[in-house]
């Protein structure tokens, strides 16, 4: 092959890269936004985001599970204690389905709540920031629907246009 037609390869390969590389960024910046304006982007980007990474990781994990739960007999350890793991995320899975659905009835228009061990809760919120009477609500529904008084609960902003 000679010299020219290398370098019209090469040139044709760079300017296909290029144009790759543009087309990505323009997608990427128009992907998952609800609003025309776009006005709303970071944060309906950080709250799907969230939610899709944490889906992932909890499905990662049941499968985990459901490869020990076949591989052990029903009278193993092992057995029972991966049924039980798995009956645990099933219930930190609906407590936080119902924890953000009451956020959300306080009238914050989004949240995202992982609930770790120990009664540990962090919560997102789709605000620009939190008074003392909001984060008294959100810690009173926490308190009567999850029945933890003494928790470690982090309440935390994210910020959102309006």
């Amino acid at each position: 092959m000679s010299n020219t037609k290398k370098i019209a390869l090469m040139s044709t390969l760079v300017l296909l890269l290029a144009v790759t590389a543009i087309f990505n960024f323009v997608l990427a910046g128009t992907r998952g936004t609800s609003k025309v304006d776009g006005s709303a982007s970071v944060q309906v980007n950080y709250f799907t985001s969230y939610r899709s990474e944490r889906s992932s990781k909890r499905s990662e994990e049941f499968l985990q599970l459901d490869s020990v739960i076949s591989a052990y007999a029903q009278d193993s350890e092992e057995y029972a204690a991966a049924v039980a793991r798995k009956q645990e995320l099933v219930e930190v899975m609906e407590d936080e389905l119902v924890l953000e659905s009451i956020i959300k009835a306080l009238g914050f228009s989004d949240a995202a709540v992982s609930i770790g061990d120990h009664e540990n809760i962090n919560i997102f919120i789709n605000s620009n920031e939190l008074t003392e009477e909001t984060v008294t609500k959100i810690f009173y529904a926490i308190e009567v629907e999850h029945q933890i008084r003494n928790g470690n609960i982090i309440i935390m902003p994210v910020y959102a246009e309006s």
